[in-house]
């Protein structure tokens, strides 16, 4: 039986404000964005929606600009013109702060290699966004130590990552990803890394966790089977979302 993700209480992590939708009933959209690095062009033109509690696969060969259309979605790089906005704000408009506090209020990111601090327990590491965010540290603790039993590794709470396996560690991730309760998660290759049995278990899990809490995902892939998770993919080539289809 699958278990709901364990419940925040209102003192260790308040629920961020809902940002509202677009007319359009988009929660995150990308208007036609250009990005270049010198001489050359990421993005041409880029235009992208996301809905709330959607899971959207970003599909495309490598350099095609998929992941810098998601680091832009994310706040994390700025384009050169064009908008993204999150829930009406416009996010280009942004200070660097602002686009911080907003990434680490609302924002969750699962990386290829997982970036788990090295120092940190598996336990503290999920337990980080909540400590920037200002709850307790046994709050927090508690908090990760519930997510880590939803994503089932509770064995390695107390385990540093170099201790853990490639679908431990991703799963402790995906954790701290979620602990927040964000709105969207942004996910670059988050099982390519991995083995396709650990990648597979990562998926599931991942994706039904995120689908419980009711967060977006955006989610940069070139595996199909990944890509199958998602209800709808977008094909980015040569710095363009080219084609829009439903998985």
């Amino acid at each position: 039986m699958t278990t709901s993700p364990p419940a925040a209480s209102a003192s260790t992590h308040p629920a961020p404000a809902d940002p509202g939708t677009t007319p359009g009933g988009a929660l995150l959209a990308a208007h036609d964005l250009h990005l270049a690095f010198g001489p050359t062009t990421a993005l041409a033109s880029a235009s992208l929606e996301v809905h709330p509690g959607e899971v959207l696969a970003l599909m495309g060969p490598s350099g095609s600009g998929k992941s810098t259309l998601l680091h832009c979605l994310a706040g994390i790089l700025r384009p050169d013109s064009g908008r993204v906005t999150y829930g009406g704000r416009d996010l280009t408009a942004m200070s660097d702060v602002e686009r911080s506090a907003l990434r680490r209020s609302e924002f969750g990111f699962v990386f290829q290699f997982g970036q788990l601090v090295p120092e940190l327990t598996c336990a503290e590491n999920v337990a980080l966004p909540l400590r920037l965010a200002g709850v307790g540290r046994r709050d927090a603790l508690g908090t990760a130590r519930e997510w880590l039993t939803r994503l089932e590794v509770p064995d390695v709470a107390d385990k540093r990552p170099g201790q853990t396996s490639g679908g431990q560690g991703q799963r402790v991730a995906v954790a701290r990803a979620l602990v927040t309760r964000p709105r969207v998660v942004f996910a670059d290759e988050p099982t390519g890394a991995l083995d396709s049995l650990n990648g597979e278990r990562v998926m599931q899990m991942f994706v039904a966790a995120a689908r419980d809490t009711g967060a977006a995902v955006v989610l940069v892939t070139h595996e199909a089977r990944v890509a199958a998770y998602s209800d709808r993919e977008a094909v980015v080539r040569d710095g363009r979302v080219r084609e829009q289809v439903r998985a």
